[in-house]
């Protein structure tokens, strides 16, 4: 890891849905919150491929990415995944290399191997359990093959837009097995800790001890996702964290929703058992005022060695939300 003052702060953004809201509100945020991220000096914003779900509007990745790209002037804009055996590696080359002809220097392609969605959802998209997923190597290096093509190259099939652009590749992932791919093509590594901390520590240690260096990458990169609630005051942040916690009590039931509004006490919402599994998928979380959050993300530093930081959150008022990323880099900057 780099010195700490020099470590990058990012946003990933899941473009939620509050209740009583609609996915265009989400997609007004969206953009509020990717214009005040280029003026804060955030380094990455990337959005998440989900389906299926009432309170995420971020399904079409590759577009709303355009969307806020054409809306602002600098910021690095990318995807914090698109799942990719939900789609054809040619596809997904060819969407990605418009919007890099379209912003070039400012794509990121982040890629993953869940399905982002239930199981009715997969078979919606046409996709099936078996091979899609064990291609998912062969077809993360045929997309980098395309994006490094030397310019006398011409592949049977070619992406147009997209061969040779260089088109930055990331690999994501919540278990060990895309650490060890992205370490075994010399790729770099986000993990998503913010909702499934349980293998972080183990993912980095397997990344780091098996990289091996590529064209691309010449020592290991990591990023960790992480949740960040900011507010003037702890109870208020406390307060505005409990959207977050609603959200994956209700998905842990079988019915996701739009994002709940928050309240005073969860006491009455969740059970033992369920407050234990919420608590601990969203332990890598950071709730708190300015002092309290810069404390955490110093410590998280510390802990992981971690090459980025991004951070996630899912809060219910949009100048709540504003005003907590605006925190997060205040107490980023008090580093």
């Amino acid at each position: 890891m780099s010195d700490i003052k020099n470590v990058p702060l990012s946003i990933l953004d899941l473009a939620p849905i509050p209740q009583g809201a609609t996915a265009s509100d989400a997609f007004k945020t969206s953009l509020s919150l990717a214009q005040q991220a280029e003026k804060l000096g955030y380094n990455r914003y990337w959005l998440a491929e989900h389906h299926n779900m009432s309170g995420i509007a971020s399904a079409a990745t590759s577009v709303l990415i355009g969307f806020l790209a054409a809306n602002t002037q600098t910021l690095r804009l990318g995807s914090g995944g698109v799942m990719l055996p939900n789609h054809a590696p040619l596809v997904i080359a060819e969407q990605f290399g418009t919007l890099e002809s379209l912003y070039p220097g400012r794509i990121d392609l982040g890629l993953g191997r869940a399905p982002g969605s239930d199981q009715r959802t997969m078979m919606a998209l046409r996709r099936h359990m078996g091979g899609h997923v064990d291609n998912f190597p062969a077809d993360v290096q045929e997309m980098i093959s395309w994006f490094d093509a030397a310019g006398d190259e011409r592949p049977a099939v070619l992406p147009v837009p997209g061969l040779g652009l260089k088109i930055p590749v990331w690999l994501l992932g919540s278990s060990l097995y895309s650490a060890q791919l992205a370490a075994k093509l010399g790729l770099p590594f986000a993990f998503a800790s913010h909702f499934a901390p349980d293998l972080l520590f183990q993912a980095l240690h397997l990344y780091r001890e098996d990289f091996t260096p590529s064209a691309r990458l010449q020592k290991p990169h990591a990023m960790i996702c992480v949740n960040v609630v900011a507010a003037d005051s702890e109870r208020d942040a406390r307060f505005l964290f409990t959207s977050m916690q609603q959200q994956f009590i209700n998905l842990r039931r079988g019915r996701p929703g739009p994002l709940p509004a928050p309240v005073e006490n969860m006491d009455n919402l969740w059970s033992p058992s369920e407050q234990y599994g919420v608590q601990q998928a969203l332990s890598m979380s950071v709730v708190g005022d300015r002092d309290k959050v810069r404390q955490g993300l110093v410590s998280l530093l510390r802990e992981t060695e971690a090459d980025e930081i991004m951070i996630n959150g899912q809060i219910f008022d949009q100048q709540a939300r504003l005003h907590s990323f605006a925190l997060a880099m205040e107490a980023w900057r008090s580093i």
